[in-house]
């Protein structure tokens, strides 16, 4: 199992090998994490992600999914994108939606342990303005953390405010896992 931390702080501004970008499917930046991601990475990331969509993914990303590139001006060597799925509300397909968001990290996790990345940051990916509630989408980042097959040595979730570090803290306590 990889060592898991909590902060609370800038993602764009952690130096580790692997930054994971909550991105949307066109790969082209957006608002929140993939804006932000974009604008301090500068625009290799951006020049990456359109090759990546002129070359191989012509359809841009499917949700679960994940593809990496250079991190341009942040201090990690790679960015790792990935699609979370949006919150379909209580009712038939949120099951299915929960995998995919389970597959988001582990995707990504597995992507940042090819690359040979050490460490890696995660965003609460859909957590947003995807709509996912907060609980529940801290209880699926860690547990997938927690159970990877493949993972770098760190996993650190890098949380924008103390009520989300605080949610993040309360599901690892309700998953039993002891937190740097």
């Amino acid at each position: 199992m990889p060592r898991i931390e909590l902060v609370t702080g800038d993602l764009t501004a952690e130096r580790v090998d692997a930054i994971v970008n909550a991105a949307n499917s066109s790969l082209l930046g957006g608002g929140g994490v993939d804006g932000a991601i974009h604008r301090a990475g500068g625009p290799s990331i951006l020049a990456e992600c359109r090759e990546l969509r002129a070359t191989v993914l012509p359809d841009g990303l499917p949700t679960g999914r994940a593809v990496a590139t250079g991190a341009g001006n942040l201090h990690a060597r790679w960015v790792v994108h990935t699609v979370g799925p949006v919150w379909p509300g209580p009712g038939p397909e949120e099951a299915s939606r929960r995998r995919l968001l389970a597959s988001s990290y582990r995707e990504s996790l597995a992507l940042a342990a090819g690359l040979g990345a050490a460490s890696v940051a995660f965003p609460a990916i859909s957590a947003g303005i995807y709509g996912w509630p907060a609980d529940d989408a801290a209880l699926v980042a860690l547990e997938t953390a927690a159970g990877a097959d493949a993972a770098p040595a760190l996993v650190r979730f890098v949380l924008f405010s103390e009520r989300m570090h605080a949610v993040f803290a309360a599901a690892a306590e309700q998953l039993g896992l002891d937190l740097d």
